[in-house]
């Protein structure tokens, strides 16, 4: 669960980040407001196999590697945000559907914040998107932001 360690009495903030351009302004947006409010920015990205829809296609991508999806979170938040982060921002990458690792990952959370639209696939097209189903479900008051 995101949020146990580390000081669970300070104010959370909870970020979606998928490498698309409104998830970089969610996460700058996050981040200003953690600022203003003196939260802490959990910064999740989520994964999940293709394969998870019952897709007769091959897996898309058959060599995930954590170790490298991590170092490319840390890297994103790097170019997003710079070296000098005026809030503590804490990375999480988690294997699951997006949306309710979101919702899961937003549970004691002050707020979530995501992007108006990410790197969906075919079938989240269909399910309904991450951000409808954060702002329907979520445990916490929902900040959808637009790209800059």
């Amino acid at each position: 669960m995101i949020g146990v360690a580390g000081n669970d009495s300070a104010a959370r903030i909870v970020v979606g980040v998928d490498g698309s351009p409104p998830s970089y302004a969610a996460l700058r947006w996050a981040v200003g407001q953690a600022e203003l409010t003196g939260a802490t920015v959990d910064a999740v990205a989520a994964w999940e196999p293709v394969a998870l829809y019952g897709w007769s296609a091959p897996v898309v991508d058959s060599t995930f590697d954590e170790d490298v999806a991590r170092q490319a979170l840390g890297r994103e938040l790097r170019d997003v945000l710079g070296a000098d982060r005026p809030v503590e921002v804490r990375e999480h990458l988690v294997l699951g559907n997006p949306a309710q690792v979101l919702l899961d990952a937003a549970a004691g959370a002050e707020l979530l914040v995501v992007g108006s639209r990410g790197r969906g696939t075919f079938a989240r097209t269909v399910l309904g998107s991450v951000s409808q189903q954060c702002a329907l479900h979520a445990p916490c008051p929902v900040v959808i932001v637009r790209p800059d």
